[in-house]
């Protein structure tokens, strides 16, 4: 299938239909997302809710994550086509483990990782390490939190198993918790009232990007074409999530996860907004799901040197940059901001 550009590709279709000529099929893929629908994937709903993926020929269906859900061995058994990983930690251990998948995009400048005190308690996150009571999920202890022990000076000591209930940490003053700055400050407020103090991660050297869209060697190989559609059809999706009427891929995310509300979409998306999680920094010039030779190999290094990963992994195997960067999102972001 040849790529066409995705301002003419419709309306050429909608003038071969009046011509009574058919209009090219579209190919269909899979995306895998790596938790349940939520605003935090909201630019994939939004490029399927109003025709972006279609414009450059792709019927894309996508594959919500759960707690239950593997999306990222479905995608590494050629179950799905493209998948949502969280950080650069997830493709340095598939490249490590010889599995051949890629990095073609970063959709979310900065991973919206956090740490939650009490209102006040702290001034600074080097404060927070000295808290007698971190709550960290075993995930994090062995990924930021070994980050944080390097960098920081946190203490092993001082972490206590996170088990995805807030009320630990609403009731004592003196801890800390896990989150995502999207999601738990809005829980806890809601369950407490207590409006916690966010420290995201990324801000304080945790520099991986985030929600990275994977894909395996072998559908670039056969299908570049499905790869610069996907990636710069998602940009579009995120600029116009961000910037434009949300509308309907907000009614799609609550349609297909019948838990998820207006209120916490929208406090997820003045979050994003707010922090600049998808659109900051590098995105800014070279538009939404850019990415860095810099930044990967800067997040990297940080990991060697906090245990995580080991040396000598072969960077080029994790990820190309022949199609996050093309500025798709930038006109139309300028677009919907003039209006």
């Amino acid at each position: 299938m040849e790529l066409k550009p995705l301002a003419l590709t419709l309306p050429l279709a909608f003038t071969l239909i009046a011509a009574g000529v058919d209009a090219p099929a579209l190919d269909k893929v899979t995306l895998g997302t790596n938790w349940v629908p939520q605003a935090e994937q909201g630019g994939y709903y939004q490029a399927v809710s109003d025709g972006t993926y279609k414009e450059c020929g792709l019927d894309v269906t996508i594959v919500p994550g759960g707690p239950q859900v593997n999306n990222s061995a479905m995608l590494m058994a050629g179950k799905l086509t493209f998948y949502i990983s969280g950080n650069l930690l997830v493709p340095f251990h598939a490249v490590k483990a010889g599995v051949p998948v890629v990095v073609v995009a970063a959709d979310m400048q900065k991973d919206p990782q956090i740490l939650m005190t009490h209102p006040g308690r702290v001034k600074d996150l080097q404060e927070i390490a000295d808290l007698p009571k971190i709550y960290i999920g075993n995930g994090g202890y062995q990924s930021f939190y070994q980050w944080l022990i390097a960098a920081w000076h946190f203490k092993a000591a001082n972490r206590v198993p996170y088990t995805f209930s807030s009320v630990p940490f609403i009731t004592d003053e003196n801890s800390a918790q896990q989150g995502y700055v999207t999601s738990e400050p809005y829980a806890v407020e809601k369950v407490s009232k207590l409006a916690p103090d966010v420290w995201l991660l990324a801000d304080y050297g945790w520099d991986t990007p985030a929600t990275l869209i994977q894909t395996m060697q072998s559908t670039l190989d056969k299908h570049h074409d499905w790869v610069k559609c996907f990636v710069e059809g998602s940009a579009i999706g995120w600029a116009s999530y961000l910037y434009g009427d949300p509308t309907k891929a907000n009614e799609l995310i609550m349609k297909s996860n019948p838990e998820m509300t207006a209120d916490q979409i929208a406090f997820a998306m003045k979050a994003m907004k707010e922090h600049g999680v998808v659109d900051s920094g590098l995105s800014l010039e070279k538009g939404i799901g850019a990415m860095s030779a810099e930044t990967i190999q800067s997040f990297y290094d940080r990991m060697v040197r906090a245990g995580v990963v080991p040396s000598g992994l072969d960077l080029k195997k994790v990820y190309t940059l022949q199609f996050a960067n093309t500025g798709a999102s930038l006109p139309v972001k300028r677009k919907l901001l003039a209006q």
